[in-house]
């Protein structure tokens, strides 16, 4: 394994993180540090500072622009946007790029995941000699060297267990060579093995806010279960690397592994200790309620303190300008401030942007680099009337907030000449075409002679919103994502401070989604407990789905139940494909679906073709894009840096790379 990669003064570049105990709040404090040496590892301070370290490590993952890009970017969630550059276009294989191991930005999970997991294995074979530490302890450590490998071996296939020193052994040597063991010598040497101690020696409840417990444990166990399971069956026939059989080492069979993921995730469920589903889907994501009892696992952050943030928490920062930034929803943001309204009642005069810039979660930072297709507004959220998840997961009204930017004007004008206020509507995007009926749009940014727009919405008669119906949705101009939007205590009554990273914690692992595990495995013929069919289980996530308490789109407490109607739509039988399109209306845009649809194989199905419209303000005819997604897609390339390091011969590193990126 690389050296520059792993060696022990790499592993924490900027901090070393200590456990600190403030009165009764357990908390994780970050203390500075440049390097440490190995025999750090074998003193408490040490243990717990590594420990430590694991959490932090999540930043570097978790709201990393280019690497969610590669989470989202390419499937039937996103595509790219008007103002992409080649770290996007790459990613959509729709003929505007092509991945390869220098373009591929799932390098930052290699950096990231490997130092971890050295961390990890220095925990684990030095807490013994320190002698206090408590195995509980330690299981963190197990958790997390699980937790990475579990990424990588899904992103890119087989990957190494010995970084120099020996199979799961802490490294310190200079080794420039690697050899990549297979897949099933990944899940059932390291991530199997490592989880399994880890649900016996966590605790029940977190020792600390955010700290992982049996049950988080339990959830990455079911869910590595039934990934291997899906591997081990490859229904599509997937080629896989470095070149192996299917079959399982302990040997057991796909369907043992459906029935494994069932069990642990069936037993999470039905000792869910501090966990829970929130009551509706509005609280598991609005801002101020993030560390709610749905949230097992988070990258976290917080407004408070620039060093605990990993990032600036004030002023113009850029999105990677900070290793730990959460900049993610920056991407999936476009550029809303370019809307416009009039200063004089005939639709003329002073061009006002009556939607600033203002850290809200409503708002944000816009980018523009990632759009989402048409699909997902008339096929995955069709329902948004019962179905609260539309209204929860997207800005779909951009609202007037001018006079947060010193704007003195108290009414604007805006589509057809209407008079606007600020808090009213000025862009809104229909629900339906139908809703659309007679939308007339301009031929450009704006309607001749007016100076209200600018981003080429179109009126309908008597509405004072300019609008978008779900078929007009472009490259450039599209809703927005609420449910990770920026969420600031401090703004007072101005627009605060939307340049700077999000300090929302970014979800990672949610209660919600043990219920899809043993549903998924259901489906693919798990026996079933009682109660826990795979429709049964769906129609929890459902029920609590139809409930409302508020809603976006008319800023205002809106209280209805319409879990009855939402469990009596549910298919009588249950397939992948309801699974998957229930998995979306849940996690859209949290980082999940690539992982979803190699997992089942079904990325070319369902993302193969997308429909959007181009990327020019005005543009609302919508084309259709074909994907090119081969087999080889399914694992991500090594990245180059890693290859161009060791020290091989080019027959060599050839034969490390996964096939197709050599």
């Amino acid at each position: 394994m690389n050296m520059k990669r792993i060696h022990i003064k790499s592993i924490i570049v900027a901090a070393l993180l200590v456990l600190t105990f403030s009165g009764c709040k357990k908390i994780l404090e970050e203390q500075p540090r440049s390097n440490y040496e190995p025999g750090f590892f074998k003193t408490e301070k040490g243990v717990q500072g590594g420990i430590t370290s694991m959490y932090g490590h999540l930043r570097l993952i978790y709201g990393q622009p280019y690497y969610y890009n590669t989470l989202e970017t390419g499937t039937d969630e996103y595509t790219y946007a008007q103002s992409a550059d080649a770290n996007f276009r790459d990613m959509d294989l729709s003929g505007v790029g092509n991945i390869t191991p220098t373009s591929s930005r799932s390098d930052v999970l290699w950096g990231a995941a490997f130092s971890n997991i050295n961390t990890a294995s220095g925990v684990i074979e030095n807490a013994e000699a320190v002698g206090t530490m408590p195995v509980s302890l330690i299981a963190e450590a197990r958790f997390f060297r699980a937790f990475d490998y579990f990424l990588l071996v899904q992103t890119f296939g087989g990957v190494p267990l010995d970084l120099g020193a020996g199979e799961l052994k802490f490294n310190t040597s200079t080794l420039r060579k690697s050899v990549r063991n297979t897949v099933p010598q990944v899940y059932t040497k390291a991530i199997f093995p490592d989880l399994l101690k880890a649900v016996t020696d966590l605790p029940a409840t977190p020792r600390v806010t955010g700290g992982v417990t049996k049950n988080v444990a339990r959830l990455y166990l079911a869910k590595a279960y039934l990934t291997y399971g899906w591997w081990l069956q490859n229904p599509s026939n997937i080629p896989t690397y470095p070149q192996t059989a299917r079959t399982d080492p302990d040997g057991h069979d796909a369907a043992w592994y459906f029935q494994k993921a069932y069990d642990v995730a069936v037993e999470a469920i039905n000792t869910p200790g501090p966990y829970g589903l929130e009551n509706t889907f509005y609280d598991v994501h609005v801002g101020g309620n993030d560390r709610n009892k749905e949230m097992m696992l988070y990258a976290d952050h917080t407004q408070d303190n620039a060093f605990y943030n990993g990032s600036a928490i004030s002023g113009f920062v850029g999105e990677i300008q900070f290793a730990g930034s959460n900049t993610a929803v920056w991407m999936v943001t476009s550029n809303y401030t370019v809307l416009t309204s009039a200063s004089n009642p005939d639709g003329t005069g002073t061009a006002v942007s009556s939607v600033q810039r203002e850290a809200a979660q409503a708002l944000g930072r816009p980018y523009t680099r990632m759009a989402p297709p048409i699909g997902v507004f008339t096929n995955t959220f069709a329902d948004k009337t019962l179905d609260s998840r539309y209204d929860g997961t997207f800005t779909s009204v951009y609202r007037g907030n001018w006079p947060k930017g010193g704007v003195a004007n108290a009414v604007l004008y805006n589509a057809n000449d209407l008079p606007v206020r600020p808090g009213d509507a000025i862009l809104s995007f229909l629900e339906s075409d139908a809703q659309g009926a007679g939308i007339v749009y301009p031929s450009g940014q704006r309607f001749p002679g007016k100076s209200s727009n600018n981003v080429g919405a179109g009126q309908l008669p008597g509405r004072s919103d300019f609008v978008i119906a779900p078929s007009g949705i472009s490259r450039i101009i599209f809703p927005g994502l609420w449910k990770m939007g920026v969420h600031r205590t401090d703004n007072g009554n101005g627009l605060g401070e939307p340049n700077t990273p999000s300090t929302r914690p970014f979800k990672i692992a949610k209660f919600s989604e043990l219920y899809f595990i043993a549903a998924e495995a259901a489906v693919k013929g798990a026996t079933t407990a009682p109660g826990k069919t795979a429709r049964e289980l769906i129609n929890v996530i459902r029920a609590r789905a139809g409930k409302w308490k508020f809603s976006n789109k008319d800023n205002a407490v809106f209280v209805a139940d319409n879990s009855a109607a939402m469990v009596a739509a549910t298919p009588a039988t249950i397939d992948i494909n309801y699974i998957l399109a229930e998995r979306s209306r849940e996690y859209f845009g949290e980082g999940h679906r690539w992982f979803d649809l190699v997992r089942t194989q079904k990325w070319n199905e369902l993302a193969g073709t997308y429909r959007i419209a181009g990327a020019a303000y005005g543009n609302h005819t919508p084309q259709t894009f074909t994907r090119t997604i081969e087999p080889r897609h399914y694992l991500r390339p090594i990245p180059q840096g890693q290859i161009d390091a060791m020290e091989f011969t080019p027959e060599e590193k050839a034969a490390y790379q996964n096939p197709g990126y050599q």
